[in-house]
């Protein structure tokens, strides 16, 4: 029977340095087997994510020219709507003033406008033309129903269609805007006027063709 030496164990063997190393190699060279395997799946969710992304900013994007658009318009619509009522309010005061601004003709046309009342008639109507007021009607001018309003009625053989041959009251627009119309005395060709006109141009015609 042998004896064993006394302070001595039995180990168990170990691998010696080189082996070691590359028994870590192995684990190192097998472990991103791991992560080559999941690339794939990693990318999918990254392109999907980056999808969802452009999507959400495509439609932020929308509705950022939705809201941009409609400020314009409400823009636009304020300051359309402001000069409505501007021109509005400025009719409704000049309205007002028209009867001041007949008297002021009348009294020109009989040579009363004179001294001080000459130099306040003056600059009244300067003021009424800086906001824009216009006077309009004139003696000749074509009768038109939609700027005049026939108060006189006639019939004129030297006419060949319904003329204003008298101004009774002027007209006064601003812009566009007719604010009075004028009031006229109107006249009309004389009935079988345009008849017998024609009858002489036939007549001169065949003279004309039997020389």
């Amino acid at each position: 029977m042998s004896e064993e030496t006394p302070g001595f164990e039995e180990k168990p063997d170990v691998p010696s340095g080189d082996a070691a190393e590359a028994a870590e190699s192995t684990e190192d060279t097998a472990a991103p087997a791991g992560d080559a395997n999941s690339t794939p799946a990693a990318d999918a969710g990254l392109t999907a994510a980056l999808d969802q992304a452009r999507a959400a900013l495509s439609e932020r994007t929308a509705d950022l020219q939705r809201l941009q658009a409609e400020y314009q318009n409400y823009r636009r619509r304020v300051e359309r709507d402001r000069v409505t009522v501007k021109e509005i309010a400025v009719a409704s005061l000049l309205s007002d003033l028209l009867p001041v601004l007949d008297d002021v003709g009348r009294a020109r046309d009989h040579g009363e406008l004179v001294g001080g009342f000459k130099s306040v008639a003056e600059s009244l109507e300067t003021v009424v033309a800086k906001m824009g007021l216009q006077q309009f009607g004139k003696e000749g001018e074509p009768f038109d129903p939609t700027i005049h309003e026939a108060l006189m009625h006639s019939y004129a053989p030297d006419v060949t269609e319904t003329t204003c041959v008298a101004i009774l009251q002027p007209g006064y627009r601003i812009g566009e805007r007719t604010i009075r119309p004028a009031r006229v005395a109107v006249a009309e060709p004389q009935p079988g006027a345009q008849g017998k006109a024609e009858e002489s141009e036939d007549a001169d015609t065949s003279e004309k063709d039997s020389e």
